[in-house]
């Protein structure tokens, strides 16, 4: 597609909000959607008289990322979000796979290439960089307009292949469910890089002509991708008065015990609080609406361009994922695999796993689950995360995870015993000093909800940090399960893992 060509199907596909409506808001500076207009289309221009082709942003969030974001759909070039939390081989990874011929960054980060031609170029009122590489001609489907990438279960993350039709179906189905909630104020607490964040907190927000505010990702108290200042968060909301946000369910968790250990509220402003990424379970959204947020939990896949169902308030089954959104399909196969359709991506970077070769256009997600007399949709787990038991039990250890989550002493779960006779847990609890006893008496009452054979019969702490930066966890605070077990194998008693296995947990919703 040409730039002429992008920028006409973009101008027929966005609404027209008022020119003089505040689209982004940094905290200090407000852009209206006029503006943004103008540094769209100059940012367009800039990219395509350089003759860029594949752009990279290695960005905080920030009004320049959103810019940079529509500037690339204007000028029908391949964006590829790129998180700043990323190890500088998983960067180099990308940036070759991809093909990036051009970065867009701050300087102190273009540092890092001094051999790269470079030159100055402000965004939204930001001194930016724009970094030129040696061309390449990646394997990428026709018609690609996003590769996102997933951290993974390994160090070489996956791009994901979107085009505008599937992206631009999310975000209209947003639109369409959110639409009674009269949202006009969003406050992006996720990476931008974050699909989710990207498509439900940027793209749905201003085609809907709500303000997107962006501030950078510490102000909100959010260090690397999984450290997690919940004082400051509620700060921030408390000053942004947001009616929207979306959270991962860690940081539900610490924002919700936050609030119930001071005995504080949430920001009465809040009119949904979208949790995605993870089990979330009863438990915790109850505690949490308890304390004043509107929590509601949502599924999705960097495959089917992000969400594809959300629990919405008076159509709300706590425990679901909620009901498909109108841009979804969904089923479930003859063998407990959830399926997706209607918004389905290209392809996967290097042409591999067409979604055109999948039966009648339907995508096996991978997660097992089961669909209500209702339409709510159940997630029972991942299949390749299935454990098999010594007595021939099979457990979904995401199951047994959410319920262990569900008590206030634990923060993260994770569970084997894949051919043992009982199953075992790596446990981090929500505070530190919190003595074995305690955690004890929480394992004690979450086995209280579950069958014997899915029953937790020795656990132990978590010997360094559940984060990406000690390999534990994906950006998006799911296990590296077999990181987890090659490390504890020993306390726990079972056999180390030696690679990637039934055991290996599946790449995070982006």
């Amino acid at each position: 597609m040409s730039a002429v060509d992008a920028i006409g199907a973009m101008d027929a596909i966005e609404t027209t909000p008022p020119a003089d409506a505040i689209a982004l808001d940094d905290g200090r500076r407000h852009w209206t959607f006029g503006q943004l207009e103008d540094e769209t289309r100059a940012l367009a221009l800039r990219l395509g008289a350089d003759g860029t082709r594949v752009l990279a942003t290695l960005l905080d969030n920030s009004p320049a990322w959103i810019v940079a974001d529509r500037a690339a759909m204007r000028a029908g070039v391949v964006h590829v979000p790129l998180p700043v939390f990323f190890t500088p081989e998983q960067i180099g990874h990308a940036l070759a796979a991809a093909g990036v011929d051009t970065v867009l960054t701050a300087a102190p980060v273009a540092a890092r290439w001094p051999q790269a031609p470079a030159g100055p170029c402000e965004v939204a009122g930001m001194p930016l960089v724009l970094m030129r590489l040696p061309a390449r001609s990646p394997a990428m489907p026709a018609g690609t307009a996003k590769i996102t990438f997933t951290s993974g279960t390994t160090g070489a993350p996956k791009g994901v292949c979107l085009d505008d039709a599937a992206m631009r179906a999310v975000a209209e189905g947003l639109v369409e469910a959110m639409e009674p909630l009269a949202i006009r104020r969003h406050l992006c607490a996720l990476p931008f890089a974050v699909l989710l964040e990207n498509i439900a907190g940027v793209m749905a927000p201003l085609r809907r002509g709500a303000t997107c505010v962006a501030l950078p990702l510490a102000e909100l108290g959010l260090a690397g991708s999984s450290n997690f200042d919940a004082a400051r968060f509620q700060a921030v909301v408390e000053a942004q008065q947001p009616h929207s946000l979306i959270l991962l369910p860690q940081m539900l968790r610490l924002w919700t015990a936050y609030l119930a250990h001071h005995g504080l509220r949430a920001a009465a402003s809040l009119r949904l609080v979208a949790v995605g990424g993870a089990a979330v379970g009863r438990p915790l959204l109850e505690a949490a609406r308890a304390v004043g947020i509107p929590a509601h939990e949502g599924y999705g896949l960097s495959e089917g361009a992000s969400v594809q169902t959300l629990n919405l308030p008076g159509a709300d089954r706590p425990g679901s994922a909620g009901r498909a959104l109108p841009h979804a399909r969904l089923r479930v196969g003859a063998e407990g695999e959830i399926e997706v359709a209607g918004s389905l991506f290209l392809g996967y970077l290097g042409g591999c796993a067409d979604p055109a070769s999948a039966p009648d256009g339907w995508w096996p997600t991978g997660d097992l689950g089961h669909i209500d007399i209702d339409g709510f949709l159940h997630i029972d787990g991942r299949r390749k995360n299935l454990l098999i038991t010594a007595f021939g039990r099979n457990v979904s250890p995401e199951w047994v995870e959410t319920a262990l989550r569900g008590q206030d002493a634990i923060a993260q779960a994770v569970v084997f015993g894949d051919g043992e006779p009982a199953l075992s847990a790596v446990l981090w609890p929500v505070r530190s000093d919190a003595p074995d006893t305690v955690l004890q008496a929480a394992v004690d009452r979450a086995n209280a909800t579950l069958p014997d054979y899915a029953r937790i019969h020795h656990w132990v702490r978590g010997q360094a940090d559940f984060s990406v930066a000690t390999g534990l966890a994906t950006a998006n605070g799911r296990p590296q399960r077999i990181a987890i077990l090659q490390s504890h194998a020993a306390a726990l008693g079972v056999a180390a893992a030696a690679g990637p296995s039934a055991l290996s947990s599946p790449d995070p919703l982006s």
